[in-house]
């Protein structure tokens, strides 16, 4: 993983200067987990497979997973329809805070048209991937509050729902001897994670906020949500993953 992480490289871009290097690594503390199974009804869900709810609880973590789990593989039918989020008529400048949602703004946003997006999974996978926004909306879903720390900068925490990463990598099918990802996002930014950090189950691609579409000025149409990993590897407008 490259020792600079996103806040400062986006800050120096945006013409910010940071002096010296700060490393940090927020481990997740697992005091116990909460695996909770039954059948219920996924709503949304037109898939004919085994639907669970699962619930994992982190103690002494912000960090609550809730899954509506159903197949690996993209449902046909129907989703309900989406009010694509577009621009504010005035953009807060780097590390300043979206009155809009209350999280701090880092980065270049990008507009990218949802309806030909694609999240390319390519690398040391036997199957690569190219899958749509609604490809996405049909996998196993997940919601948390987690808590984002661009380190000496700021701390956001909210709400996010998506995607779990591990259900992305599987799909694609790790090969032996991969050792990390690197995402790479539309304005040019990319960061990498340990395999065995991206694979934990908090982590997820997200591509909602509080139950609507992501903002663009956050990362639509999907971004990045790692608890315990520093707000730098939290990719937003992410385009592809490569095994490595």
């Amino acid at each position: 993983m490259r020792p600079t992480d996103e806040c400062r490289m986006r800050a120096k871009r945006a013409g910010q200067v940071f002096l010296g290097r700060v490393m940090f690594r927020r481990l997740l503390p697992f005091a116990g987990f909460l695996l909770i199974l039954g059948a219920v009804s996924c709503a949304g869900n037109t898939g004919t497979g085994p639907t669970t709810v699962t619930t994992v609880a982190a103690t002494g973590s912000s960090t609550t997973l809730v899954v509506t789990t159903s197949t690996a593989t993209p449902t046909a039918g129907e989703l309900p329809p989406i009010v694509v989020p577009t621009l504010p008529a005035k953009i807060p400048a780097y590390g300043q805070v979206d009155p809009a949602t209350g999280l701090h703004v880092t980065g270049t946003p990008e507009i990218i048209d949802v309806a030909s997006y694609r999240l390319k999974v390519d690398g040391k996978v036997d199957h690569p991937l190219s899958l749509s926004y609604d490809d996405l909306r049909r996998l196993p879903k997940v919601t948390a509050t987690a808590t984002l720390v661009c380190p000496a900068t700021f701390t956001d925490i909210t709400t996010w729902s998506g995607v779990p990463l591990e259900t992305i990598l599987d799909m694609a099918g790790v090969q032996p001897g991969a050792t990390k990802i690197t995402m790479k996002a539309a304005d040019g930014y990319y960061d990498s994670l340990a395999l065995s950090d991206a694979l934990k189950p908090e982590n997820f691609l997200a591509y909602e906020w509080e139950g609507q579409p992501l903002p663009v000025l956050h990362g639509f149409p999907l971004r990045a949500v790692l608890p315990g990993q520093p707000g730098g590897v939290w990719v937003k407008w992410l385009l592809e993953i490569v095994v490595q």
